[in-house]
């Protein structure tokens, strides 16, 4: 038997052909053969008529836990989710480049400062925006506020049509509020009093950042409906478009910045350039530079999980590849332009540099070419220098660079959507790209439509930040604690507000700074 079974194996192709010919001539064959193949047929029948009952019975209707209809918009799209919140950890970690970063560039006596203030920042911005701010930003109400979803009360169990898991989403837009928020610190470092920190900060994520992010970013705010028919600017025929925060993040961050520098002035020796000065030096560019790329890192997470779609294959990968593409050439650019008047290669102007590059592709990622974004990362980079020396000859005292980095390159960006649209993309969705109403700027053929509406909604972002941020800095200052006293900054803010320095090992306090000890602790030594 084993011999007969190895030697019809060993038949080939041919004469396997024929014996099958000489079987179907034999009746015993043919009707074994008819036999087998209606058995096959039967029980493919009745599998797929099981399977026809069972959906019928049991999957008609998506049910709940308790027994009610899921609504399709209740559906968790699981892929989708994971995507999100692996970007939102991605965006949350930016903070560990921020802290680095601030505490880099600003003097030793304040690090621990800055650490404190950063943390301390983030713990508040969670709260807030689990009460108030995420109600205020992204649920429904009308044009300039929403008011639905307080302490995230009521909420479906997805945010609007992303199929993405509501708390999943809620996440992902903290992080976005705290980097806000943390970019407000930056221009304020070494001066505020930790109080004062806390009260700007309490409006910043509570208030201002929700209320005016819901204009570009809310369901029915009023630049995300402008130019269309009933809303905003209905004869303009487009909205205003931010696809990751050049405006909404990095706008309102910088110029909340701009306001509480402006109305805390220099620190205490700060002497400018057309006063025979210049910069205080930083303590410690390793940490800064350092953090710097942390940044870069988390910004993978801020521009491509803003599309909250994994199954946007290409939307993701080119929002990647202009990412980096427009970091690279505003680092290059920010480097020679501010090589023309130091004569020195510059790590800080570097640094902030490839920051501005990113700061200002945020906007236009999803919507521009890999060539646009190395046109506009490479005006980004000159931007910022010009940015740090326009504050400079103003007297402005901005330690890291927030406003140039965030608020100028944040305009830039923005407006520079309206240029560099290149007339290929429309949206990302959750099962992929919808381009069926592609975005064209100004060099793509798509006239001045685009440039318009984004030129007025910054403006409007802009300016109203400014004034808002403007009368809180100055409502807390009238309090008495936004600026820390005189013996207290000349004490070093580590020392007077948290009772240690970041390096105890060293000799670190007023001793080192241009005018000597407070006069009533002088007697002491």
């Amino acid at each position: 038997m084993r011999f007969r079974v190895q030697q019809e194996k060993s038949l080939s192709m041919s004469q396997k052909v024929t014996r099958l010919g000489e079987r179907l001539r034999q009746p015993e064959w043919r009707k074994y053969g008819a036999t087998l193949l209606a058995g096959k047929l039967s029980g493919v029948g009745i599998t797929l008529l099981i399977m026809l009952a069972a959906s019928s019975l049991i999957f008609t209707k998506v049910l709940a836990y308790d027994g009610s209809p899921v609504k399709a918009a209740d559906i968790v799209n699981p892929v989708n989710t994971a995507w999100t919140l692996i970007a939102a950890f991605l965006v949350f970690g930016m903070q560990v480049g921020f802290t680095m970063l601030e505490a880099g560039f600003c003097r030793t006596r304040e690090t621990v400062n800055v650490l404190m203030e950063c943390i301390v920042d983030t713990c508040l911005c969670g709260l807030l925006f689990y009460a108030i701010g995420f109600a205020f930003m992204f649920s429904h109400g009308n044009g300039f506020i929403g008011y639905h979803w307080f302490f995230l009360q009521d909420a479906p169990e997805t945010y609007e049509g992303t199929g993405v898991a509501f708390l999943a989403v809620w996440i992902f837009q903290f992080a976005f509020a705290d980097t806000c928020s943390t970019i407000t610190s930056g221009a304020m470092i070494g001066r505020t009093s930790f109080i004062g920190d806390l009260l700007y900060s309490l409006a910043v994520s509570g208030f201002i950042y929700p209320i005016i992010g819901h204009w570009a970013w809310g369901p029915d705010g009023f630049l995300a409906t402008m130019g269309s028919a009933g809303n905003f600017l209905p004869t303009l025929g487009t909205s205003f478009h931010d696809f990751a925060g050049s405006t909404v993040v990095h706008t309102i961050g910088g110029f909340v910045a701009l306001a509480g520098a402006i109305v805390l002035g220099p620190r205490l020796g700060r002497k400018f350039k057309r006063d025979g000065g210049g910069p205080m030096a930083p303590h410690d560019l390793t940490v800064a530079a350092a953090g710097g790329l942390l940044l870069w890192f988390g910004w993978y997470g801020f521009n491509p999980g803003s599309t909250l779609s994994a199954m946007d294959f290409s939307g993701i990968g080119r929002v990647s590849a202009n990412t980096t593409l427009a970091a690279c050439a505003a680092g290059l650019t920010a480097m020679f332009y501010a090589y023309l008047s130091l004569k020195k290669w510059d790590l800080g102007a570097t640094t902030n540099g490839f920051l501005a590059g990113l700061v200002a592709i945020t906007c236009p990622c999803y919507w521009v070419s890999p060539t646009g974004s190395i046109i506009l990362g490479a005006v980004a980079g000159v931007l910022v220098v010009m940015g740090t020396d326009l504050l400079e000859y103003l007297r402005i005292d901005d330690p890291i660079g927030a406003v140039p980095v965030h608020g100028f390159c944040g305009i830039w960006g923005t407006i520079s959507l309206g240029f560099f649209a290149c007339g290929k993309y429309g949206a990302s969705g959750p099962n992929g790209p919808d381009n069926s109403a592609a975005l064209n700027g100004l060099f793509y053929h798509g006239g001045f439509t685009l440039l318009k509406a984004q030129l007025i909604g910054s403006a409007i972002i802009t300016v109203s930040t400014f004034a808002v941020s403007m009368l809180v800095m100055y409502a807390v200052h009238l309090t008495g604690h936004l600026r820390v006293s005189r013996e207290g900054e000349l004490f070093g803010l580590d020392l007077y507000e948290h009772g240690i320095s970041a390096y105890p090992e060293h000799v670190v306090s007023a001793l080192a700074a241009p005018e000597g000890l407070p006069v009533d602790l002088k007697g002491a030594n």
